[in-house]
């Protein structure tokens, strides 16, 4: 979530930031402003009402004090007034806040000033290239003509047991993904100084609200319908990355500056309906409603953290190196970057059955978007300011 006093403070830099990022939320940052404008006039309104009804119940007291009825009266009428009045206001008050709350949840981190300006993917940026020199890949097969020859990846038996975009591994298959799965942590966790952790699968609405997922994804996300043991409905959502539980480890915290940064790796199923993608990119194991990823979380201090991103990435782009697939590292434009994201980086592996590079793995800062909404702090010193941290 964007700082309000910020947007507040500087509509034009908020308005091109909206802007940049294609400019398909700028409604939403109006109608914000609209409703903002009319929040402050109520509020206003509303603290004038209650300083007026307090003020006329201390005349009330005095005018009893003093034996003089007539007063009294008059003046308990008037606190009458003032206080359908005032019921009004606030109701109006309560709703604007609301909906205020709604529109600001609905936009999107602002780019950072280093992020490219661009208008599509077409507009994202080379860095580097990383690995062997790509095979031209004439005649090469795709990942799931390879993986139904060598007997290792069944589609047929995931679509008879989950439906369509449901994959099964098997043998070496299945080997190979727990064994990939199990460098990448040993990797993160010897090399990189990650903690390991493993976190629960399922989550609640508001963890998913803490790292944006809610309210702007969730037709991307699998809820499940329960019942908690005073016997209330209870709906918990399957992760879509683990970054939803990791990120949120710190939340409604206040954390000592000295234990930062925080780094954070999981490998878990994630889960995603990939509403909309339907017959784009679905081919083997391309889009599936539920795989493996190994994800990586920091939890920085605000000054650290584009120095933590490039770390980040490099941390990933290793896992590459290591592999020997031949790679290179994007820099998004601001129309391509994510929703809670200011700045970030793709990495992309070379597909020879496809001649192009296609999307692997992601690095984004989400400076204090994710913070703010999870109520995740640091304290400087002892005694010191208490501030937002930032999270990648």
């Amino acid at each position: 979530m964007n700082d309000p006093k910020l947007l507040r403070a500087d509509p034009a830099a908020a308005k091109k930031g909206i802007s940049d990022r294609s400019g398909r939320y700028l409604p939403v940052l109006e109608e914000f402003y609209a409703i903002d404008e009319r929040y402050r006039m109520l509020l206003k309104r509303v603290e004038e009402l209650r300083a007026k009804r307090n003020e006329s119940s201390a005349k009330i007291g005095k005018a009893m004090a003093a034996k003089d009825e007539a007063l009294a009266a008059s003046l308990k009428a008037e606190v009458g007034a003032l206080k359908g009045e005032l019921q009004t206001g606030e109701k109006e008050l309560e709703e604007s806040t609301a909906k205020q709350r709604d529109l600001i949840m609905g936009l999107p981190n602002l780019p950072h000033a280093t992020c490219p300006v661009g208008k599509s993917e077409a507009d994202n940026v080379v860095r580097r290239k990383g690995g062997p020199e790509p095979a031209i890949g004439i005649g090469a097969l795709d990942h799931q003509t390879v993986g139904e020859k060598l007997g290792v990846l069944d589609i047929e038996n995931g679509v008879k047991l989950s439906g369509s975009r449901f994959v099964v591994l098997k043998g070496q298959g299945a080997r190979l993904q727990r064994a990939v799965v199990q460098f990448m942590l040993d990797l993160h966790t010897q090399k990189h100084g990650y903690l390991e952790v493993a976190p629960p699968y399922l989550v609640r609405p508001e963890i998913l609200e803490g790292t944006g997922q809610l309210p702007k994804f969730r037709e991307d996300m699998y809820a499940t319908q329960g019942s908690s043991s005073e016997g209330k409905a209870n709906e918990l959502f399957l992760i879509s990355t683990s970054e939803i539980p990791l990120t949120n480890l710190v939340r409604e915290s206040i954390l000592d500056e000295t234990a930062l940064p925080m780094k954070f790796t999981a490998a878990t199923p994630c889960f995603r309906q990939e509403a909309g993608s339907y017959g784009k990119d679905t081919r083997g194991m391309i889009r599936v409603h539920q795989f493996e990823k190994v994800e990586m979380v920091w939890i920085s201090k605000p000054e650290d953290s584009m120095n933590a991103l490039e770390e980040m990435t490099r941390n990933a782009e290793t896992v590459l190196t290591a592999l020997e697939l031949p790679h290179r590292v994007l820099e998004l434009c601001t129309a391509d970057i994510g929703f809670a994201s200011c700045k970030t980086y793709d990495l992309e592996v070379w597909m020879a059955s496809e001649g192009r590079y296609r999307e692997i793995s992601s690095c984004s800062n989400c400076t204090d978007f994710q913070a703010r909404r999870m109520n995740a702090r640091l304290r400087r010193g002892a005694k010191g300011p208490v501030e937002l941290v930032h999270t990648l």
